[in-house]
């Protein structure tokens, strides 16, 4: 009988907030808010789950600039708000709070913010969360490249790797809600060999008995690696 695949580190796209309000009637900020509700939720399950050591999620990409600028500057302060008002969620769920991208475009006020979470939530094991924010996975290793040089090293898979703003793990699943079927410039070295699955739900009504039944699907992949 077949070892199932461990799922240690899951990576998800969270589309679709804008999709959803449209469909309802409402300003693609209900969206983002009903989103945020989710970011809670699936985290909350994934520190429980008895392998998921670390979930990473697409919070806000350097495309996403070209957005309106009220959306992106409600962004900004959702973002600020959600952060602050998380604090307690993750103590009592053990999990430990990191942001990966390039942080220096956003305000002083939100990069304390940042960082004081990330502080206080830096001794929490049961899980990290990470949230890529401004991140373009293109612009991270430009500037994974340019630190390996900049420290006078030698540019190899494994001096890049480590110089990448992930942990140097690759990550086991990829989940990406609203039917697109594209990475959109997220993670292109670590999802090298990860097992995607796309769903058609919209990340605000994505539930973790959904993601649980997905998961149940990756155990039962066959996993190759460019082996037989």
């Amino acid at each position: 009988m077949k070892t199932p695949n461990i799922l240690k580190h899951l990576a998800i796209i969270m589309d679709g907030n804008g999709t959803w309000a449209k469909a309802r009637g409402l300003k693609r900020n209900k969206g983002h808010e009903e989103g945020a509700e989710r970011v809670r939720d699936i985290t909350t399950y994934c520190s429980t789950h008895p392998t998921i050591e670390t979930l990473t999620l697409y919070a806000f990409s350097t495309e996403n600039w070209k957005r309106p600028k009220m959306e992106v500057e409600f962004l900004m302060k959702l973002l600020d708000r959600y952060l602050n008002k998380e604090i307690p969620v993750y103590m009592a769920n053990d999990v430990r709070m990191q942001a990966i991208g390039d942080i220096s475009r956003f305000s002083a006020k939100l990069r304390k913010t940042i960082a004081k979470v990330e502080e206080v939530t830096k001794d929490n094991k049961s899980l990290t969360q990470v949230l890529a924010l401004n991140y373009g996975s293109r612009d991270e290793i430009v500037r994974a490249v340019n630190r390996v040089i900049d420290e006078g090293g030698i540019v190899t898979e494994e001096s890049l790797g480590a110089a990448l703003d992930t942990p140097y793990t690759d990550i086991d699943m990829l989940v990406r809600t609203s039917s697109q079927q594209r990475l959109s410039n997220y993670l292109l070295w670590q999802l090298s060999y990860s097992e995607f699955f796309f769903t058609d739900t919209l990340w605000p009504d994505f539930r973790p008995d959904e993601l649980e039944e997905i998961i149940a699907r990756f155990e039962k992949r066959e996993r190759r690696f460019g082996g037989i």
